[in-house]
C-alpha cells in the first residue's frame, strides 16, 4: 500500500519535532539578535520589523507561486488580530525581555503560551472547559509567580534583581497573551483559508507597516555578524518556515498527538542556550520547568469538556 496511515502518522510526528525544535531556537537567536543591556546589538524594534519583513517577503513568494486566492473580507479582521498578536506584539514584547533576562528564564515563563492558547480559544470561541482545565491554568501561572519572585530576590553580581527582572517578566507575560490571542485568531481562518496560507497572508498584510518599520528603526551601529544570522533564522524560520513544518505535522499526524511535542520546546530552549549563550544548566529553572509543563500538559487534557451522549 502506498503512503499507510502509520506511515502518515509517523511523518505528521516528525514533521511537528521539527517545528517544535524549530520555535524552540526562537528565545536564544532573539537574545543573540537583540544582545544584552550591557551589549546591546539590534534594537527589539528592529528586530520586530525586520524579521516580520523578512517573512512577508518569502510569503510573497509563496502565495503568488502556488496561486493563492486573497483573503475574503470576513477573513481579514481575523488575521489582523493575528498581524497584531503575532507579527507585532509577541516578538517585540520577547525582544524587549531577552535583553534583561537569559533564554532559559524566558523559557519557563512562556511555557505556559499552550495553556494561554486554551484558555484564549475557551474564552473567544466560547468553546466551554472543565472546572479542572481552569484550576491547572491557575496552577501553571502561580507557579511562574513563584519562579519569577525567587528569580527576583537572587543577586547577580552582588546586586539584587527586584523590579527589573519583575519589569521583564511582565514583558514576557504580555508575548504570551499576545501570541495567544493571535494563534487562536489564526485558528478561526485556517479551516477555509489553510494552515500555511494563515501564516503567509498575516506576514504579507503586515509588509505596509514592517518594511518601513525596518527601514526607520535599521542600525547605526556595527552590528555582530552572529546577530544577523539570529535575524535570519528568527525571520525566516520562526516566523515562516517553522509554521509550514508544524501544521503540516499537525494535519498528517493529528493535532491530538503531535500537539503534545510542544511541550518539549522550553527544554530544547533551555538546552540550546548552554552552546549558543554560554547559560549554564540551572536546577531552579529545570525544575519550575518541569513543574509548569506537567500542569500545561494536565491543562490541555482537561481543555474541553466531555461531549454530550
Amino acid at each position: 500500500m502506498n503512503n499507510p496511515p502509520q506511515q502518515r502518522e509517523n511523518l505528521g510526528l516528525w514533521l511537528g519535532l521539527l517545528g517544535v525544535f524549530i520555535f524552540g531556537l526562537t528565545l536564544p537567536m532573539t537574545r543573540l539578535a537583540t544582545g544584552t543591556v550591557d551589549a546591546p546589538q539590534m534594537s527589539p524594534w528592529f528586530v520586530t520589523w525586520a524579521r516580520a519583513a523578512l517573512a512577508g517577503g518569502l510569503s510573497l513568494v509563496y502565495l503568488l507561486a502556488v496561486r493563492a486566492p486573497r483573503p475574503t473580507p470576513s477573513q481579514r479582521g481575523s488575521l489582523l488580530l493575528s498581524l497584531a498578536g503575532n507579527v507585532i506584539g509577541y516578538p517585540l514584547l520577547l525582544g524587549w525581555a531577552l535583553r534583561h533576562v537569559t533564554a532559559s528564564h524566558a523559557a519557563v515563563i512562556t511555557s505556559l503560551l499552550p495553556l494561554a492558547t486554551a484558555a484564549a480559544a475557551a474564552w473567544l470561541m466560547q468553546q466551554r472547559a472543565r472546572l479542572g482545565f481552569w484550576v491547572f491554568a491557575a496552577l501553571g501561572s502561580a507557579l511562574v509567580a513563584v519562579y519569577s519572585l525567587l528569580r527576583a530576590s537572587q543577586m547577580d553580581n552582588g546586586v539584587p534583581q527586584g523590579f527589573g527582572l519583575t519589569w521583564a517578566d511582565t514583558l514576557l507575560v504580555g508575548a504570551v497573551l499576545a501570541a495567544s490571542l493571535g494563534y487562536v485568531a489564526g485558528a478561526k481562518v485556517t479551516a477555509s483559508l489553510g494552515a500555511e496560507k494563515v501564516i503567509s497572508w498575516v506576514c504579507v498584510m503586515a509588509l505596509p507597516i514592517t518594511l518601513p518599520g525596518a527601514w526607520l528603526t535599521w542600525p547605526d551601529q556595527t552590528i555582530a555578524p552572529l546577530s544577523w544570522l539570529a535575524l535570519l533564522y528568527v525571520g525566516a524560520f520562526s516566523m515562516w518556515a517553522g509554521f509550514f513544518a508544524w501544521f503540516r505535522g499537525l494535519s498528517l499526524g493529528g493535532p491530538l498527538r503531535v500537539s503534545q511535542l510542544q511541550l518539549l520546546q522550553p527544554f530544547i530552549t533551555i538546552l540550546a542556550a548552554i552552546p549558543l549563550l554560554g547559560e549554564s544548566l540551572d536546577a531552579m529553572t529545570l525544575g519550575f520547568a518541569l513543574l509548569v509543563v506537567a500542569t500545561v500538559f494536565l491543562g490541555r487534557r482537561m481543555a474541553n469538556a466531555p461531549t454530550a451522549r
